[in-house]
């Protein structure tokens, strides 16, 4: 029996909490500070949004200067590797003669 009280006077406690919560929450007050609130963090969203905007311009130009080092390396490499094609196209002979030349030295 005592505890069908308990479960009735927990039920009309929360009821009466839950009624004064509504009016509070509702009530001129907390509606100003809920406006408050969320001008701060309407102001905070332009500030995050801010600064994403000049790390993504600082991301472009990193990105962009990347790309001009990785070409810079490319066309060296290309023209190193026309240059070792020359002197090889050049040179067999050379090779020829340094192949003969050691074979009459040990012979």
């Amino acid at each position: 029996m005592k505890k069908i009280y308990k479960d009735i006077a927990v039920f009309v406690g929360g009821t009466l909490f839950g009624s004064a919560g509504i009016k509070l929450l509702s009530s001129k007050d907390a509606k100003n500070v809920y406006t408050h609130a969320t001008a701060a963090v309407l102001r905070m969203k332009d500030t995050v949004m801010n600064t994403v905007d000049c790390v993504k311009e600082n991301v472009g130009d990193i990105l962009a200067s990347a790309e001009e080092i990785n070409e810079k390396r490319a066309a060296e490499a290309e023209a190193a590797a026309v240059e070792d094609a020359d002197i090889e196209v050049e040179t067999p002979c050379a090779k020829n003669c340094l192949q003969h030349l050691w074979v009459w030295a040990v012979w």
